[in-house]
């Protein structure tokens, strides 16, 4: 009962100082060896876990899955740096702006493009904070309505493929799915890929969009004073072909070869790079000093990434060898409602915690966890992925303490309250919410198009 207590108090222990601000990585290593060394000491815990953390290391260095992490980043990187958004939204403003709503429909087309090249919420909602919500305050735009959906395009990154976020989800689930496998005594040959995750997560992330559209059109009809037309140049069929054909053929060949089975996410991946690369030379935005500044930005992001990752692996293996896996274990089979509940309660807990954890922490220490349990139970992992992923970015924008709110308020200007922003990303939390229930109740939603295509 002791060695229970204390893998409790451990995951108590790096919540409160990852509150207080405290390195990510170092945090779970150093806490879990200080909880390991009181355990041995104590006699309830095998330190022969430890021994295990070289060989997970070591699977770390030659996973090829996590190489697609490094060359989605510098693809976004490089997308960002040759002003590809820049010009995007200008070319879409200048296309629907001139509607009611329609530079809001622009900015939600744009952040979708954009976090599927970038796939990193604070990154796209940094950069779309900068471009667009000056122009949409100098239009007449209610300061709610352009903070909020600048805020909720930006946490499309977590769902819409190519997404970092699924990139490193779908390595976890693939292992928690393999643990539960064993766990039933189950010989299964199937696994579960990236490739399966960015696939079942198109349809709902097609919706999402659709969702934030509809929102849009219908406050533009009901309250035209929030958002008026723009007073915009018209656009040249030319500018508008070639700021938005490159970009999305960029996009359509990476997704497009995962989908036809034509390459795996980490080659995809490196297409997508050295696409981004061409298209930057090609407009002149890519000289050398630029490429070494994308480069470094990429090495400090994906060793970030990496070194949380090495981190996790030590949480992993301290919590196990207290038993901690066995207790969650219990306590949901104990739960009255049976696996519906117990998902119930995980979501909950993944919603509040993203309050507090970015999303690589919580795919890192929670899902591992929790995930072989409830595939254990029953739950498809495609499906089961695509909700954390969804629920993650939802908790991302809830006020008090989303992080897209955090994000888009150090690069607003101080005329826009921050009640504002808070204010105006809560419909869109009622669309998330809405698309949670939906994918709950229709789950085909999630795993019908990985069926067709015989993932």
């Amino acid at each position: 009962m002791v060695a229970a207590e204390l893998a409790l108090a451990m995951f108590g222990a790096v919540c409160v100082l990852l509150m207080f601000g405290f390195p990510v990585a170092l945090t779970l290593a150093g806490t879990s060896l200080i909880f390991a060394a009181g355990g041995i000491l104590l006699g309830v815990f095998d330190a022969g876990y430890l021994g295990a953390l070289t060989g997970r290391i070591f699977g770390t260095m030659g996973n090829d899955t996590l190489i697609a992490v490094p060359l989605f980043i510098l693809m976004g990187v490089i997308l960002e740096r040759a002003k590809i958004a820049e010009d995007l939204l200008t070319n879409m403003a200048r296309l629907f702006g001139r509607q009611p709503g329609g530079l809001g429909i622009s900015v939600i087309l744009v952040g979708a493009l954009l976090a599927a090249s970038t796939g990193i919420v604070g990154a796209t909602v940094v950069t779309m904070g900068l471009l667009s919500l000056p122009s949409m305050l100098r239009a007449g735009y209610k300061p709610s309505l352009a903070t909020g959906t600048i805020c909720a395009t930006g946490t499309l990154g977590q769902i819409i493929p190519p997404s970092i976020a699924l990139v490193l989800l779908g390595d976890i689930m693939s292992n928690a799915y393999q643990q539960a496998q064993l766990k039933m005594h189950v010989v299964n040959t199937a696994t579960v890929s990236v490739g399966d995750l960015f696939v079942g997560a198109l349809v709902p992330g097609i919706i999402l969009v659709l969702l934030y559209i509809v929102y849009m059109v219908a406050t533009a009809l009901i309250k035209p004073e929030h958002a008026p037309p723009a007073a915009v140049e018209p656009v040249k069929l030319q500018q508008l072909m070639s700021g938005l054909i490159p970009p999305l053929l960029l996009i359509a060949l990476v997704l497009g070869s995962i989908l036809a089975g034509a390459a795996t996410p980490t080659e995809a991946a490196g297409v997508g790079a050295v696409g981004a690369m061409i298209l930057a030379r090609l407009r002149g935005e890519l000289k050398l000093a630029q490429l070494f500044d994308a480069a470094q930005a990429t090495l400090k992001t994906t060793s970030m990434v990496f070194l949380i990752l090495i981190g996790a692996a030590v949480f992993s293996l301290v919590f196990r060898g207290f038993g901690g896996d066995h207790l969650i274990e219990e306590f949901f089979l104990s739960m009255s409602g049976g696996k519906h509940s117990a998902l119930l309660l995980v979501m909950l807990a993944i919603f509040l915690l993203g309050f507090i954890l970015d999303f690589i922490e919580i795919t890192f220490v929670v899902v591992p966890i929790v995930g072989p349990i409830l595939l254990a139970m029953g739950f498809d992992p495609i499906w089961l992925g695509i909700m954390i992923a969804v629920n993650l970015q939802t908790s991302f924008l809830t006020p008090p303490f989303g992080f897209a709110l955090f994000y888009l308020r150090g690069v607003a200007s101080d005329e826009v309250a921050t009640r504002d922003i808070y204010l105006g990303v809560i419909p869109y939390v009622v669309i998330q919410l809405f698309m949670l229930g939906l994918l709950w109740a229709v789950p085909d939603l999630v795993t019908w198009l990985p069926a067709q295509i015989g993932r």
